[in-house]
């Protein structure tokens, strides 16, 4: 499997089934980071972790304390796609690294909204 990441028409490809979305929270500065993994033509949601708490960003009450993170399993359906804001407003943007370990940032100025999803056997064709 692939992740195909979309904006403003242009498509991007990074091979793997895994990767870990990371992002600081604009107003609180705290740090998150969710692990997904790409199956069935879907997006899974695998486990989330923050850094702290602040303005609707409490850890569920099953969350733990593991080395300075709360660390949970959200209990999320698998996703067709995951659309991410682009407003530049921010400082910085979202960081992507595959399981391999290869990281971008994406969605750092401001764009159309960034569309993640699982790449379909036509793309990765082609």
């Amino acid at each position: 499997m692939s992740l195909c990441i979309a904006a403003a028409g242009k498509l991007m490809m990074l091979a793997g089934t895994a990767f870990t979305l990371s992002w600081t929270h604009s107003v609180e500065k705290i740090e998150w980071r969710e692990n997904w993994l790409i199956e069935k033509g879907a997006l899974h949601l695998v486990q989330a972790r923050v850094k702290g708490s602040g303005a609707g960003m409490e850890p569920p009450a099953d969350a733990r304390f593991e080395e300075g993170w709360w660390v949970y399993e959200p209990e999320l359906a698998a996703q067709p796609q995951i659309v991410l804001a682009a407003s530049g407003a921010t400082g910085q943007g979202w960081q992507i690294c595959m399981e391999e370990g290869a990281c971008r940032e994406i969605g750092r100025a401001a764009s159309s909204p960034l569309t993640l999803r699982a790449c379909t056997s036509e793309e990765k064709a082609n």
